[in-house]
């Protein structure tokens, strides 16, 4: 059995996937996070992106296409949301998606979301100290953690 922390945040899931989502959305609850809802593509997205969620978990292809990466894009980038990608194509993304942290390969462990959305949360507030097993960072976020 796994220990609930207390959190506020708020974790929007983009998969379309649905087993995936809903195993994404019980290891959240479980973590003592928020999901706001699951989107399955951009539209979707989008239309949960107004409760403004602080961390996003999204894959990259999604039942529209290949448009994780623009999502992601527009989560950090206009919502000031907190995005990892969790994908099983991470050879997809380059490291200069603006607005994302990092990337996860999937398939991850039920433990392993709770690790990573925690590591999401602390970089919010600044602390990029000991990074989940698994995480690949971007661009100035992986140089702020090499330089501590």
């Amino acid at each position: 059995m796994s220990i609930a922390y207390p959190s506020s945040a708020t974790v929007l899931i983009v998969e379309d996937e649905m087993l995936v989502a809903i195993d994404l959305e019980a290891s959240l609850e479980e973590h003592g996070y928020r999901p706001v809802g699951i989107a399955a593509d951009m539209i979707g997205a989008m239309e949960l992106a107004v409760a403004r969620p602080d961390v996003a978990l999204v894959d990259c292809n999604l039942r529209d296409g290949p448009t994780g990466p623009m999502i992601g894009r527009l989560l950090g980038c206009n919502y000031g949301t907190t995005v990892i990608f969790l994908t099983a194509n991470p050879n997809l993304l380059n490291d200069d998606i603006e607005g994302a942290l990092g990337v996860v390969s999937k398939p991850c462990g039920y433990e392993s979301v709770g690790r990573i959305v925690d590591f999401a949360v602390r970089a919010r507030a600044g602390d990029l100290s000991a990074p989940p097993t698994g995480i690949k960072l971007f661009g100035n976020h992986r140089e702020m953690v090499a330089s501590a």
